[in-house]
């Protein structure tokens, strides 16, 4: 780790563009290209999850009222993975990629070189502050960026800690914390990065589209949607219960790759509820109230769709407003036009809707847009394939749920309205790096001579059996 004693903390960052400014005079002078720095900051940024997970837990209790096991499971161990192996992989993941040039191309060689965009932006989101700000940062730092990092501001804790120890850990010229609330978003994203990445809702992640595309700046949005869970009749329900249970009651279901909703078969619909208000029985046998929603817009407009609905609440429906709790809800066959079912749920309310066969259920999804996650619970490998074809997603995991965020075999990243880009492992490297393509000819012989003016008869023969 660089320290510099006359560099103030990324919590003293107020000035913006002179922030900016430091970041490109650091990447101006190569050292974030060479790969032993690049090793250093991912095996730092591991350190800094790890030494601090009682810090970051119970900042994330502050701020958003999450388990312990959670906290470590979504922030710290996820977070801590993905910076082990990519300091693990670098090396092999900046190597430059030859191709077999065709026949017209030779002699010469022809490459891919990676290299590192600049200066990156990440904007992180509150839900899970330090998964969706530093791990994307992975990225950024394996492919040789400096970074300015912006967490969201409605998790104020965990903010304040990251601004406190990316310092410590990181190469602090390199690597800034800028807190703030939007207006601070937009005014860093008009310094006209050389890349961003933001996570957040759909329609936040158009702004910023709309804001990066005044300065032509790539960017990376996660963003979010309805993801639907289909439950086929042959599914193993009493697995497929929990699993839907325990992941929509994470972080209060407040997780961008959450069950958005259940389509379930007629046939095992009435089973499949059961089950799923026993296993929520279950996992909340210790709890004292409902589940914690991050600020009072959001609870505000969680209970005004559950008093809204059509459907049958047949678990949970009550609230605590001086606590901003929620308890875990079902609601069977609401309206397709009510809220529960046109916006976005981020919260822990399951709408269960009723489908005759598989078609009705791929059918209903496909109405939809495009969504960041689809889930599939199954014993047939037919309907594995037909769902896997058939549905478009930006992401899909097949008899479990989000665990595919937690690979970094795997890209992760959305389609359409649910995003742009991927991440995770050697795709984080790839998404925050520039392939340039590299073609090196000799200069003896010089059979270009070939195919000089004037153009003759016999020279346009040859091309053409070249070309």
């Amino acid at each position: 780790m660089t320290t510099h004693a006359d560099v103030p903390t990324s919590a003293a960052v107020t000035d913006i563009p002179a922030a900016v400014a430091g970041l490109r005079a650091t990447y101006a002078t190569g050292r974030t290209r060479d790969l032993e720095w690049r090793k250093r900051q991912l095996r730092g940024l591991e350190k800094l999850v790890v030494d601090n997970e009682t810090a970051i837990a119970a900042a994330l209790a502050t701020d958003l009222g999450r388990q312990p096991f959670e906290a470590w499971l979504a922030d710290v161990a996820s977070t801590a993975a993905e910076a082990a192996d990519a300091a693990k992989n670098v090396g092999k993941w900046a190597k430059r990629r030859y191709r077999l040039l065709e026949l017209s191309q030779l002699p010469g060689r022809g490459w891919v070189e990676y290299e590192p965009f600049g200066t990156v932006l990440v904007i992180g989101a509150w839900n899970f502050p330090f998964a969706l700000t530093l791990g994307p940062a992975v990225g950024a730092l394996a492919a040789g960026n400096t970074v300015a990092l912006k967490p969201s501001e409605l998790a104020p804790a965990c903010s304040a800690l990251m601004a406190e120890l990316v310092p410590k850990y990181l190469d602090p010229e390199a690597v800034v914390v800028i807190e703030g609330d939007g207006a601070v978003s937009q005014e860093l994203i008009e310094q006209g990065f050389d890349k961003i990445c933001f996570t957040g809702g759909t329609e936040i992640g158009r702004k910023v589209y709309q804001s990066a595309a005044a300065h032509l700046t790539p960017v990376t949005l996660e963003l979010g949607g309805k993801s639907p869970v289909i439950v086929a009749a042959d599914a193993d329900l009493g697995v497929a219960a929990e699993r839907i249970a325990w992941t929509k009651l994470i972080n209060s279901g407040q997780i961008c790759i959450a069950p958005d909703y259940v389509l379930v078969d007629a046939s095992v619909r009435d089973e499949l509820i059961a089950k799923i208000k026993a296993a929520i029985q279950r996992f909340e046998a210790q709890a004292t109230g409902g589940k914690r929603i991050v600020n009072r817009r959001h609870f505000d407009r969680l209970t005004a769709a559950i008093a809204a609905t059509e459907g049958d609440v047949t678990v949970g429906g009550g609230s605590e407003p001086a606590k901003l709790e929620i308890e875990p809800t079902v609601v069977v066959d609401p309206s397709v036009r009510e809220p529960l079912m046109t916006d976005e749920i981020f919260g822990p309310v399951l709408p269960i809707v009723t489908v005759q066969n598989l078609d009705e259920a791929i059918t209903f999804v496909n109405a939809r847009p495009k969504p960041l996650a689809a889930y599939l619970f199954t014993k047939s490998k037919a309907v594995r394939e037909r769902v896997i074809r058939d549905v478009p997603a930006g992401g899909m995991v097949v008899n479990h749920l989000i665990f595919h965020f937690a690979t970094t075999k795997l890209p992760f990243g959305g389609v359409g309205p649910s995003g742009i880009g991927a991440y995770h492992g050697r795709f984080g490297f790839e998404e925050f790096s520039h392939r340039k393509s590299v073609l090196s000819k000799p200069t003896r012989p010089d059979l270009g001579k070939l195919i000089y003016p004037p153009y003759t008869e016999k020279a346009w023969k040859l091309a053409r059996r070249l070309f």
